[in-house]
């Protein structure tokens, strides 16, 4: 059908929305044919009978994902607009500028519908209140929340292919850096590193978390913590339990490349909108640590800790699933052979594991990790 037969003059009366989007900032810099794009809909508008004044774009949500209405404030504008009779057509490059997710992009055609208002894309006009045009738009739709899947899909394959390779560059904590050419490396700051190395010696010395924490304290020594923002450096604070024991639980400084420790997701609050969350992923879904690709062999040897094993927890006894201690053995022979270390057997609640005669002991004591030799 011609795109002017669908336009009638009730259609006319009201305003010509045009709804203009960018998934990032980065895209709305340097995308910019894709802009020139959808701003050049409104000598569509104007050919099909709207005046440039009666035509409103709505452009603030620039930089915004359409996976998702709930930080859009233009969408929900348009949204409201639309129910309120105000919109005569309206008008967007494509499915996926307007939503990327079934539910807002149905929300919004059902509106459309019943105030009997038009949708201009790329292609044609389309009026929801007829079949056809509403089947095509509700699988338009369904195409845009898929292709919006395989981004993602992709983009996680490029990911985890990169962290078997152990070349994933992840938040590295405080001791180590990334160098010019993305190695990891001794943090250049002496004070860091002797603190870090001093934890370590201590304990050893002491076996508990706690009990290093109380020393650090008696000592009047501060721990360092990197600060989140970009190149902000370290900052130096009392030592806490849950610092001690975060440490202790690192792979990175048993010299191993580990990701995937943390699953995220969002979840939706009672007055609060959905944020998101990050929760103990149990055991790893991802590729197990890789050993050999971090430098933090090099802290222990420094402060003479044992070269045999860093015992570490990493779920909480309170949780109600599986047990997982993760043991990394640092074995080197007297030929000078290359240090490595290795995922111990992940043990599950109730159950037992036997590791080799260089894996310690692991005590569970009520809030405090504690390691002792065979020997003892």
């Amino acid at each position: 059908m011609n795109e002017s037969r669908k336009v009638l003059s009730h259609h006319l009366e009201r305003a010509a929305y045009l709804y203009i989007r960018q998934s990032s900032m980065k895209q709305v810099l340097e995308n910019v044919e894709s802009t020139k794009r959808q701003y050049a809909l409104r000598s569509r508008a104007t050919a099909l009978g709207w005046s440039d004044d009666r035509i409103v774009v709505i452009d603030s949500d620039q930089g915004e994902s359409g996976a998702s209405a709930a930080w859009r404030e233009g969408f929900r504008q348009l949204v409201t607009d639309v129910g309120l009779g105000r919109a005569g057509i309206v008008m967007g490059l494509e499915v996926s500028r307007l939503a990327r997710n079934n539910a807002d992009w149905h929300r919004l055609l059902e509106i459309c519908a019943l105030a009997n208002t038009l949708i201009l894309d790329e292609d044609g006009v389309y009026d929801p209140t007829n079949f056809n045009d509403r089947l095509l738009l509700g699988l338009k739709g369904t195409m845009s929340e898929a292709e919006l899947h395989v981004i993602k899909a992709r983009l996680r394959g490029g990911i985890l292919n990169k962290v078997r390779r152990g070349e994933y560059r992840c938040p590295l904590p405080t001791g180590f850096v990334y160098d010019a050419i993305g190695k990891v490396v001794l943090d250049p700051d002496a004070q860091v590193r002797e603190t870090i190395a001093y934890f370590f010696e201590t304990f050893a010395r002491v076996g508990s978390a706690h009990q290093t924490v109380k020393a650090f304290r008696a000592e009047g020594l501060r721990f360092p913590s990197r600060l989140r923002a970009p190149d902000a450096g370290v900052a130096f604070h009392p030592l806490t339990a849950s610092a001690a024991i975060r440490t202790l639980r690192n792979p990175r400084y048993a010299g191993a490349y580990a990701y995937g420790q943390r699953a995220y997701g969002r979840r939706s609050r009672a007055r609060r909108p959905s944020e998101d969350v990050r929760r103990p992923s149990g055991l790893r879904a991802s590729p197990a640590p890789i050993p050999g690709t971090s430098p933090g062999n090099a802290i222990r040897r420094t402060c003479g800790c044992s070269h045999r094993t860093v015992a570490v927890t990493t779920l909480r006894a309170a949780r109600p699933r599986a047990r997982a201690w993760h043991s990394f053995k640092d074995a080197s022979s007297a030929a000078g052979a290359a240090s490595t270390c290795a995922l111990a057997t992940v043990t599950t609640a109730g159950g037992s594991s036997r590791g080799t005669s260089a894996t310690v002991r692991r005590t569970r004591v009520p809030n405090r990790i504690v390691s002792r030799s065979p020997e003892d």
